[in-house]
């Protein structure tokens, strides 16, 4: 259906020169534009002008490579399935809006017609030619639009029909490119942890390094050790000392 729904824009956008391509081009990966040209039978020229002319309207887009030995840049296409049923849609809805007007117009409006010349004039243009034809002198007839406003409402109706098909399609192009999104999204959160990750390790690598290149410190506990020996040596002298000075007190009271 898809397919069905891309021949009938393409062919309406370029004509029947188009057909064909749509297979070639509706696709997840892009197509070289010479492969086309080989599918389609026309030459390179040929194929660029039908590309260029569904491109002016953003139906298909394309990317450029350089081919490494040759040095000449080569095109790749592909269809933009969602702008292509959408750039349907509208016109299918102006299509309908202007069969809408038509019969607005014939129901509400008398419209003349000469019979042998086939031509047809609303009321004012018949006024002014008083009713009569100016190619062939005879007078006008009034002209029955029941047949024509019925045909008008049957293509409406598959207008309707068609939109239908169309909205339905651009619902299921929505939701594939939503889980295109989602797994997109996914993956670069994926990414952006694992180069957090490997932006903490490296840290802490500079750290460790930073760490390994400095003075190896002496335990608490020893430093603890020394400064209680110390203190208890500083005290022992204290009190050696204040003992020779009483020892020398007494002896010179004597």
């Amino acid at each position: 259906m898809l397919n069905k729904l891309l021949d009938e824009i393409i062919v309406s956008v370029v004509g029947k020169s188009a057909e064909g391509i749509v297979p070639l081009l509706n696709t997840s990966k892009y197509v070289n534009e010479f492969i086309i040209a080989k599918k389609l039978g026309i030459t390179i020229n040929q194929t660029r002008n039908i590309l260029y002319k569904i491109s002016d309207y953003g139906l298909v887009s394309s990317v450029r490579k350089k081919d490494k030995k040759k040095g000449w840049y080569t095109y790749y296409w592909k269809f933009e399935i969602m702008k292509c049923l959408e750039f349907l849609r509208d016109f299918l809805i102006k299509s309908r809006l202007e069969i809408e007007d038509q019969v607005k117009t014939r129901s509400s409006k008398v419209f003349y017609a000469c019979e042998s010349c086939g031509l047809e004039y609303d009321e004012d243009e018949a006024l002014l030619m008083n009713f009569t034809c100016d190619e062939c002198g005879e007078i006008f007839t009034v002209k029955d639009n029941s047949k024509l406003i019925k045909e008008m409402g049957r293509n409406t109706a598959k207008f309707d029909e068609k939109l239908k098909i169309v909205q339905e399609e651009i619902e299921k192009e929505q939701s594939k490119l939503g889980k295109k999104k989602a797994v997109g999204l996914k993956k670069e959160e994926k990414e952006n942890e694992k180069r957090k990750a490997e932006a903490k390790e490296r840290r802490d690598q500079k750290r460790k390094e930073k760490k390994a290149s400095l003075p190896a410190k002496k335990p608490k506990t020893e430093k603890k050790t020394k400064k209680i020996k110390e203190n208890v040596k500083s005290k022992s002298k204290e009190k050696i000392q204040s003992r020779k000075s009483v020892k020398k007190s007494s002896k010179k009271k004597k």
